[in-house]
């Protein structure tokens, strides 16, 4: 019996950097090639595997057969034990610990790509993730027991180093099965940390609509269950709206909102280098986001 015929991690790569950003143009931007040269790659890859991997859409979307669905894990899983013996051999090995603090709505809508990829170049170390509001976070990064943060604007610590990775404008959150957005006083769901909510509130007054608190909750997250069941709306950011969901249109009569930031944030005295190495693959995952 012949040996089977060996797969190019290289080609394994670009499959999952184009399941990942949902782009081609992407994921030829992240593995240094041209957009034509990664199409080929995808087509000597389904002609090895005989199997259909990818299907383009309408402006440029991409969606994963069902074949495609079963070779992302399993690409992963050999490119991470590909990158692992790379480094092993070719770099020395990093280890130690990074402190990473974020608000839950930032952490699960943006740190798991950029974990995943973190992991997979240094597996020696540990990240550890501390999920709390932002004003908890900067009290944080002010006593040095965080390197790196994540926090929205507005909770930031004076005159301490930021880089903004996202500024927009909030959003009114209403359910998509009932219209709490349509009641008189306006319901709002509001977390008690949080400066959305007091900036959802002027806005409200300025445009001379009634509103009331009707709950409150300790995290952002918190917010989402009373606006599921039709209960109240809330405000966010659009970087994570669960399904059940969705974003109030501006024909339906709320207020528009401010923008607000999401910074990030360095620790005095941040364990180094593997702060910086967490750091720009968060700031690359904002910017795909950004793309999008």
């Amino acid at each position: 019996m012949s040996n089977p015929t060996g797969i190019d991690p290289d080609l394994l790569r670009s499959f999952a950097y184009i399941a990942e950003e949902n782009s081609f143009t992407r994921a030829a931007e992240r593995v240094g090639r041209t957009q034509s040269a990664v199409s080929m790659q995808i087509q000597r890859l389904e002609a090895l595997l005989g199997q259909k991997l990818l299907l383009r859409g309408k402006g440029g979307s991409v969606q994963l057969t069902a074949q495609g669905i079963v070779l992302l894990d399993q690409a992963r899983e050999l490119l991470a034990l590909n990158d692992r013996i790379w480094s092993r051999f070719h770099s020395p090995q990093m280890v130690g610990t990074v402190r990473l603090g974020s608000p839950d709505d930032y952490a699960l809508r943006y740190l798991p790509q950029a974990l995943r990829r973190f992991a997979d170049s240094h597996p020696a170390v540990e990240v550890e993730v501390e999920c709390l509001p932002s004003n908890e976070l900067g009290v944080k990064l002010m006593e040095g027991s965080l390197d790196l943060s994540l926090i929205s604007e507005g909770n930031e610590p004076k005159r301490w180093p930021a880089e903004t990775l996202w500024r927009g404008p909030l959003q009114w959150i209403t359910s998509e099965r009932y219209a709490p957005h349509r009641q008189d006083p306006l319901p709002l769901a509001t977390a008690h940390t949080d400066r959305w909510g007091t900036a959802a509130q002027d806005a409200l007054q300025r445009a001379g609509r009634r509103w009331r608190i009707a709950f409150s909750s300790g995290s952002q997250v918190g917010t989402h269950a009373p606006v599921l069941a039709g209960l109240a709306v809330t405000v966010s950011t659009i970087s994570w709206v669960p399904a059940g969901l969705r974003v109030v249109r501006p024909d339906e009569g709320l207020p528009p909102l401010p923008d607000f930031g999401i910074l990030l944030m360095k620790g005095r005295g941040a364990r180094q280098p593997v702060t910086d190495i967490l750091a720009n693959h968060i700031k690359d995952v904002f910017q795909s986001e950004l793309q999008r």
